[in-house]
């Protein structure tokens, strides 16, 4: 409750800020974008897990607003970078099943997309799997999404309710595989679930993307099996806007 209470004075008094986790292309190791990962420190309670910032947020429907707040941010930030020399560079964001629901969605993503002036193409929003649930409305908005030129990808694949029926019909861009079957990739055993869905997403035409890799075992497994980009800690942590931006340098300096 009292986490509840905070989140629209952790909005107006800037408490929240973004992190960004490099995205690598794992055929050529080049990078590819950044996630945003929203973070909050309380001045009473510290850092709030986002285990515990979404699920309020989502009940309070303050997540609609934060949620814009986060867009707006990294697109900004991003859009800033781009004009210093990372052309290429691109933003995923995640967005919540009751921002996708609000009447305004679509036109709140048009107006972020002309105030930071970043390319749609080069902002991308994962959407957590559970969307599938209602599939006409989704269908709609994820047109309406391909139109104004955004990607789209599916977060957590593998996890929930996915169809493969619905799945080939929805105008989406890229699958995101559940950071569990990541885990469970080691010496002992590599996880067909995983093959399976790589084999999938690329029948479909659709980018894969591996988060939480943490093993060399893990990466070239993925890699062997044609697995479109990667994250995770064995590539580098979330990082923040300056820490990230050294990141770059060296990253442009290596490659």
């Amino acid at each position: 409750m009292d986490i509840e209470k905070a989140l629209k004075r952790a909005l107006e008094e800037n408490q929240f800020h973004l992190v960004y986790q490099p995205k690598i292309d794992l055929k050529t190791g080049q990078l590819n974008g950044v996630e945003a990962l929203l973070r909050w420190h309380h001045p009473r309670f510290g850092i709030i897990s986002p285990m515990e910032l979404i699920p309020a947020a989502e009940e309070t429907r303050m997540i609609i607003d934060i949620g814009g707040w986060v867009m707006h941010e990294a697109c900004k930030q991003v859009q800033e970078w781009q004009s210093v020399g990372h052309s290429r560079l691109n933003v995923a964001v995640n967005v919540s099943v009751i921002q996708l629901e609000d009447d305004d969605f679509i036109a709140s993503v048009k107006r972020v997309i002309e105030r930071t002036n970043l390319a749609p193409a080069c902002l991308e929003l994962e959407i957590t799997e559970s969307i599938m649930q209602n599939t006409k409305d989704t269908k709609m908005i994820l047109q309406q999404l391909k139109e104004l030129g955004v990607r789209t990808s599916i977060d957590d694949f593998g996890t929930g309710y996915s169809s493969l029926h619905v799945l080939q019909h929805l105008p989406i861009d890229a699958l995101k595989i559940d950071q569990s079957f990541i885990k469970g990739l080691d010496e002992s055993g590599a996880s067909p679930m995983v093959k399976t869905i790589i084999e999938l997403g690329l029948n479909l035409d659709l980018d894969i993307i591996a988060e939480g890799i943490e093993t060399d075992f893990q990466l070239q497994f993925l890699k062997q099996n044609g697995c479109t980009l990667g994250q995770g800690y064995l590539l580098s942590k979330p990082l923040d806007g300056a820490n990230f931006e050294r990141y770059l340098k060296a990253f442009s300096a290596i490659h």
